[in-house]
């Protein structure tokens, strides 16, 4: 028989032996009498008449709760769960899944990207870039100092806390230390851009902000020295290349009585720091100590 002439009938109280029989078996017969049952706990003047039976079933469809018939949804509505997060983390882990380089201090590395482009690292230098969505988003993260020879025709980003470096297809040096951001362009043409300026480089133009003072200058050489294992300065504070000494020989540098800010103009070479400081202290007339656990102590001449 039908459901809801039933329900019609069951309301009216209507219904003969034969449908009575009938609605007992319905799959809500149970919360039917239970509608009713409730209601004789309320009084008279809390109730309020159905005004017709098609009323009466909105509201009772509102409020059923369905117990059978969702549940054959169940089981695919679990797999569709676990398939959608799967798949979620799949591709957040794949294509967010950043490639991590590292240099320590005296170390230096050659990486290649994804595009065949060569990346050199000098010593305590960070970079990380996206190698599943390379071809999208060609971006590179660098912290330290690294010299970049890029494939042909290949554009990308090379973004630091100081700057960003736009290229195509070219060769430069980013160096992004404590209050100190340069770039320098070997080959072809590099975007610069740094808080407000802006400046296209070509071959042997030189982009630095030190201690937050620009400066553009030029340089002859066809590439960073200190991928031949030299490091040379160019009127830079002394501090500086102090810094690049503790980098390249993984030592601690102190000094006493001298001015650190001084510019320096020269260079030493990597593998012997007995070498390498001869080299930095003697043009500024100084004198150096080298003391157990990797410490050594530069101070002035005394008269």
């Amino acid at each position: 028989m039908d459901k809801d002439y039933l329900l019609e009938k069951w309301l009216q109280g209507g219904l003969t032996d034969a449908e009575k029989e009938a609605f007992s078996k319905l799959d809500d017969a149970q919360f039917n009498q239970y509608i009713i049952d409730a209601a004789k706990h309320f009084k008279l003047s809390n109730f309020s008449e159905v005004d017709s039976f098609q009323d009466f079933k909105q509201r009772y469809n509102l409020y059923k709760t369905p117990v059978k018939k969702l549940h054959w949804l169940h089981p695919l509505l679990k797999v569709a769960c676990v398939i959608i997060v799967g798949l979620g983390i799949y591709f957040t882990f794949f294509f967010n899944k950043l490639t991590h380089f590292e240099t320590m201090a005296s170390e230096k590395t050659t990486i290649e990207l994804p595009d065949h482009s060569r990346v050199e690292l000098n010593a305590l230098t960070e970079v990380w870039f996206n190698a599943g969505n390379w071809n999208k988003k060609r971006t590179l993260e660098l912290e330290g100092e690294a010299f970049f020879k890029v494939a042909t025709g290949s554009v990308f980003d090379v973004k630091t806390d100081d700057g960003i470096v736009t290229v195509v297809g070219t060769q430069f040096n980013v160096k992004q230390r404590d209050h100190y951001f340069e770039v320098k362009c070997f080959e072809g043409v590099v975007k610069v851009t740094s808080d407000t300026i802006t400046r296209q480089l070509h071959a042997g133009d030189v982009f630095r902000i030190l201690n937050g003072t620009f400066s553009e200058t030029k340089t002859t050489v066809s590439s960073p020295k200190w991928t031949h294992n030299i490091s040379n300065f160019e009127a830079v504070p002394f501090k500086e290349v102090l810094a690049e000494l503790e980098r390249q020989y993984n030592i601690k540098v102190t000094f006493k009585e001298i001015d650190a800010n001084r510019l320096f103009t020269g260079g030493f070479v990597h593998g012997k720091l007995e070498n390498a400081l001869i080299s930095i202290t003697q043009p500024m007339n100084l004198t150096f100590e080298l003391r157990a656990s990797n410490l050594v102590i530069i101070h002035g001449k005394e008269n």
